[in-house]
């Protein structure tokens, strides 16, 4: 498996908007494929916020993640976000997210982002919390009780991880 960027593979662009519809869109009259697509093109980036990477297996996109900027509007003085984290169904359990939030970590400190912020469904933080990171309050987001939680990464050792 390898990293690329959204950037760097624009045809990706069609099945990851398809992914979050189907994930998280669908239940909602103001999403569609189109208008996923048209928000994902903003965060067509390689070296600033907002961005997008890839997992990659034999050529196919088998995941997502997202280094978000000011994801929710209840918390304005938190800056960095991760989200978007989606796996392909047939390589879930195979720590290809895992892998995915390690490499956005690893970007994001060479980015020289301190901290990142994120909200998910599992309020107990599920592999999150295995991956260190802190809950920091539950909330109700649009109907959806979330668990926002944080992370530092400005002292992380930074690594070579360009896709």
């Amino acid at each position: 498996m390898k990293f690329e960027f959204l950037a760097d593979r624009p045809e990706a662009l069609e099945i990851i908007s398809q992914w979050y519809y189907e994930q998280w869109g669908r239940w909602n009259p103001k999403h569609s494929v189109l208008s996923i697509s048209n928000r994902l093109r903003q965060s067509m980036n390689t070296d600033k916020v907002p961005l997008i990477l890839l997992a990659v297996d034999q050529g196919d996109v088998i995941g997502v993640v997202e280094l978000k900027y000011r994801e929710m509007d209840i918390y304005p003085e938190k800056e960095h976000w991760l989200g978007g984290l989606f796996v392909e169904p047939k390589h879930r359990g195979a720590a290809v997210g895992e892998r995915l939030i390690q490499q956005l970590i690893a970007l994001s400190t060479e980015l020289g982002i301190n901290k990142l912020y994120l909200q998910t469904e599992r309020l107990d933080g599920g592999v999150y919390a295995r991956l260190g990171w802190r809950p920091l309050e539950q909330i109700d987001n649009k109907g959806t009780k979330v668990l926002v939680m944080e992370r530092d990464v400005g002292a992380l050792q930074s690594q070579e991880i360009r896709p």
